[in-house]
Parts: C-alpha cells; sequence; structure tokens
C-alpha cells in the first residue's frame, strides 16, 4: 500500500476543508427545516428544497475545483 507523502497530504486537507465550506450551509439549512417541519410544513419543505439544490451546487462547484488540483 502506498503511503501518504509531504505532497498530497496537504491537498486532502484543502480538499476536505473546501468540502467542508460547501456543504456546511446547507447543513445548517436542513437542520432548521426539520426543527419547523411541525410548525410550518410549507417552509419546512421548501427549506429542505434550497439544501438539496445547494448540495448540488456545491458538490459541482468543489468538484471541479478539487478535480483542477
Amino acid at each position: 500500500m502506498k503511503s501518504l507523502n509531504d505532497d498530497t497530504f496537504p491537498l486532502i486537507l484543502m480538499g476536505l476543508f473546501i468540502l467542508l465550506i460547501a456543504l456546511t450551509p446547507a447543513i445548517i439549512i436542513s437542520l432548521i427545516g426539520s426543527r419547523i417541519k411541525m410548525r410550518r410544513p410549507k417552509t419546512a419543505k421548501i427549506l429542505q428544497i434550497i439544501a438539496i439544490v445547494y448540495t448540488i451546487i456545491g458538490f459541482g462547484t468543489c468538484g471541479v475545483i478539487l478535480t483542477k488540483m
């Protein structure tokens, strides 16, 4: 098995950091939508859709950035 050398480890950390930045707002929006589901189901559904769209866009943008490295 090939071990990680000094050149690839910072790239992996940077990639994980970029994914964390891209997906944190979607996770927060999803949690807010889950919390208000009983009181306002229509608003919760809209927030869930926004979180899904944000995730798709986040993966697309981060995927392009990470493949260019």
